[in-house]
């Protein structure tokens, strides 16, 4: 049996996911984290971070692109029309399902009560950029970890939050 679908996101201290389709900073280990904690799994992803995400079904991850673009399908590679649909196709899998992004899926996907986990890699920084996280904060207001860590060029923490009474 699937779990229930998951979060997974960077974002700056002012919120912000991208600048022009990218990730505003390179930080190693937060992309091993990444990596790492989505290997195997079911990966949700819109078509800009589907295109962006070279490696997508590296580790034994499948993916579910929310698009309408049918082009993308192919194998490891599904299609959905909505993040619902997409949460639908991925209940049938046995294996955990991770939520990542961008902007619009993560506004909708905050407020959906089946989401039950955050894991946020905070980064302590102010950085520009044209995509951004939703306040999270109240819709997963319990740390259940929390790990602080730096590179040479940031100051990060590493959460894992659920919402109240998870």
């Amino acid at each position: 049996m699937a779990t229930s679908p998951s979060i997974i996101v960077a974002c700056s201290e002012n919120r912000v996911i991208g600048r022009a389709g990218k990730l505003p900073w390179r930080i190693a280990e937060d992309w091993e984290y990444f990596k790492a904690k989505t290997a195997r799994s079911t990966v949700i992803v819109g078509r800009i971070g589907f295109e962006s995400w070279k490696s997508i079904l590296d580790d034994g991850r499948q993916a579910i692109v929310i698009t309408h673009d049918q082009s993308l399908a192919r194998t490891g590679v599904r299609v959905a029309t909505s993040l619902r649909s997409a949460l639908d196709l991925a209940k049938a899998e046995a294996r955990a399902t991770f939520i990542c992004g961008g902007q619009r899926i993560f506004e909708e996907a905050i407020n959906l009560p089946a989401v039950q986990r955050l894991f946020l890699t905070l980064v302590h920084a102010t950085v520009e950029g044209d995509r951004y996280f939703p306040e999270w904060r109240q819709a997963f207001p319990r740390v259940i970890q929390k790990r602080d860590s730096a590179d040479e060029n940031f100051r990060y923490t590493f959460y894992e939050c659920a919402r109240a009474g998870c």
